[in-house]
């Protein structure tokens, strides 16, 4: 199976002197962790989804040989398209904002999409109590919990014409292809919980990061 790591956006919330991807955490590029994190689990291979907005991000992306797929960068929605189209499906996909993501939360994934699509969400409520930023706009109701996407997800295969459209939102991914059901996968793992979208957020990690 494919994975996508999704770094194309310009990330300006997180208000960094470097690309968003770049940032480290513990002494780490966000885009490494992410990147080792895939190679060590069930995936075949990894690609990284740049943009004209992440040129740096695209130059370490090939040192770390996930030859870059370069999207448009006319947002995380449709640089999705474009890159899905350049890959076999299903496919992982996670954004590089998720840098305590381990091997093993990307094998369960995969487990629960069972060679469908899977979501992988967690608790609003748990994001609060770390201190973590919530967009509330990706915030929806699962079983009378609140919960929001942590970016990790799997899509489904294409339809039977070849689309590969896919239901996502604009900045951490609820994959699932139009023509098939997404599981969700709910955790309540912190280290899901997690995602760098402002300077805040860096300190957390790095007080959970090994």
């Amino acid at each position: 199976m494919d994975a996508l790591v999704m770094c194309g956006g310009r990330g300006t919330r997180l208000d960094a002197p470097v690309e968003k991807p770049l940032v480290d955490i513990c002494g780490r590029p966000m885009l490494d962790r992410v990147a080792a994190a895939l190679r060590d689990s069930s995936v075949e291979s990894v690609r990284a989804v740049t943009s004209p907005h992440t040129p740096n991000t695209r130059d370490r992306a090939a040192d770390l040989g996930l030859d870059p797929i370069e999207a448009p960068g006319d947002g995380y929605v449709s640089d999705l398209g474009f890159a899905l189209a350049r890959v076999s499906r299903p496919a992982v996909t996670v954004v590089s904002d998720l840098p305590l993501v381990a091997p093993e939360h990307v094998d369960a994934v995969v487990a629960a999409a069972d060679g469908g699509a899977a979501t992988a969400c967690v608790p609003v409520e748990l994001k609060r109590e770390l201190g973590a930023s919530v967009d509330d706009a990706l915030v929806f109701d699962h079983e009378r919990t609140a919960v929001c996407p942590t970016g990790l997800g799997v899509v489904g295969p294409a339809d039977a014409d070849g689309e590969t459209d896919a239901e996502t939102n604009t900045d951490t991914n609820t994959d699932a292809d139009t023509n098939t059901d997404s599981t969700m996968y709910l955790s309540t793992d912190t280290r899901l919980a997690l995602n760098v979208n402002r300077p805040t957020d860096i300190a957390l990690a790095e007080d959970r990061c090994e």
